[in-house]
């Protein structure tokens, strides 16, 4: 254990470590001395996994707050100069500003950042500039920048935001892949869930699975279902519902169902016919990935990041952002030609699995960490 590099992954909230870091916290707590800081709301959030990791509590707020924000600055110094970590890794914008700002500061050997997708990339004027130089300043503090899409990579880079000499993708884009085993095909479940939501089992199922809010599309989507009009047909919306939004269509159930969030949701896309992202921005849409594993194609917006995760008439349908009278028309074309739902489903999931593969992901960061800590 004494000769172990010592690697701290940095995030603001319990939810990213779980999503895009597990199958990476695995593999590479075999060779190195590992650390997770979070905002940690369920101290057994990781018990399941059987990590190897230490765990550490540092009260991080989503939001800009100054006083709360210097204190976690102040104790992410203190933890990076008296633990003296061989790189200090972080996800999500606050966790990459506080980090790469501390661990710089304590004179960390390889700072990492992962950029997944920017907030300010669907603002304007004052927000979008104090936002882009937030990420601008994390790209100058880390010493590599990982990003999780190449059209991520080349929008960043054309903005000035990042420099392309110290930023990389990881294969054809997502920061951890799809895990294979969890996400497959299951008719068992489908049928079992299906029961369970009191859907019937000849129906035709759109799915949107994430965070409920204007920008992931969820309005739009909404709105472009109740304009299809599709007998027979229901549209599940799986996530925490951030604006209160099923309270807004409270008279369109039982055919539009609000889950909520969930832990399992790899059972929600196997009970599903196509999932929809008409979101404003991504990083990626790892989501997009993980429902062509199951067999399951998308309708997605056309924009950076989406057009990492889908193959435009091959894997799926795209429409503009916005564009509610495209959204209703691609998911009439799909209501109305199984075939083709068929058809792109499968070529979803040959790509899925030869490209996404989430050991494929984890490999590359493995390489990383092997070449930047030898």
């Amino acid at each position: 254990m004494a000769n172990k590099k010592s690697i701290c992954f940095v995030a603001t909230v319990e939810f990213a470590v779980s999503a895009f870091l597990i199958s990476h916290l695995e593999e590479l707590s075999k060779n190195y001395d590992l650390t997770v800081i979070v905002n940690i709301k369920n101290p057994n959030f990781l018990t399941k996994k059987n990590l190897d990791v230490k765990l550490i509590d540092i009260n991080f707020t989503r939001k800009i707050n100054i006083f709360s924000d210097v204190i976690s600055f102040i104790q992410l110094t203190y933890l990076f100069l008296t633990k003296k970590y061989d790189a200090v890794h972080s996800i999500t914008p606050k966790a990459g500003l506080l980090a790469m700002g501390a661990s710089l500061l304590t004179f960390t050997p390889v700072r990492v950042h992962c950029f997944t997708g920017q907030v300010w990339s669907t603002k304007s004027g004052l927000s979008r500039l104090f936002l882009m130089l937030i990420d601008k300043v994390i790209g100058i503090l880390s010493t590599h920048n990982i990003v999780d899409s190449n059209s991520q990579y080349n929008f960043l880079v054309k903005a000035n935001v990042l420099n392309k000499n110290k930023s990389l993708v990881f294969g054809n884009g997502s920061v951890s892949g799809v895990d294979l085993l969890k996400f497959k095909p299951n008719k068992k479940v489908k049928a079992s869930l299906r029961n369970e939501l009191k859907i019937p089992q000849s129906s035709f199922v759109f799915i949107f699975l994430g965070r409920l809010n204007s920008d992931k599309g969820v309005y739009d989507l909404i709105h472009s279902f109740i304009s299809a009009d599709l007998k027979s047909s229901y549209l599940l919306l799986v996530g925490p519902d951030e604006e209160n939004i099923s309270s807004k269509f409270k008279d369109y159930q039982p055919n539009i169902i609000f889950h909520g969030l969930t832990l399992l949701p790899q059972n929600f896309l196997a009970a599903s016919d196509v999932l929809c992202l008409p979101s404003y921005r991504e990083g990626f849409g790892n989501v997009v990935i993980e429902a062509a594993a199951v067999g399951v194609p998308s309708i997605v917006s056309n924009i950076y990041g989406l057009s990492d995760s889908i193959v435009r008439d091959k894997t799926g349908l795209v429409h503009e952002p916005h564009d509610i009278e495209e959204i209703s028309r691609l998911m009439k074309t799909l209501f109305n030609n199984r075939k083709l739902v068929i058809d792109l489903g499968n070529a979803a999931k040959k790509r899925a699995i030869s490209d996404f593969d989430s050991k494929i992901l984890v490999k590359h960061l493995k390489d990383f960490y092997k070449h930047n800590l030898a």
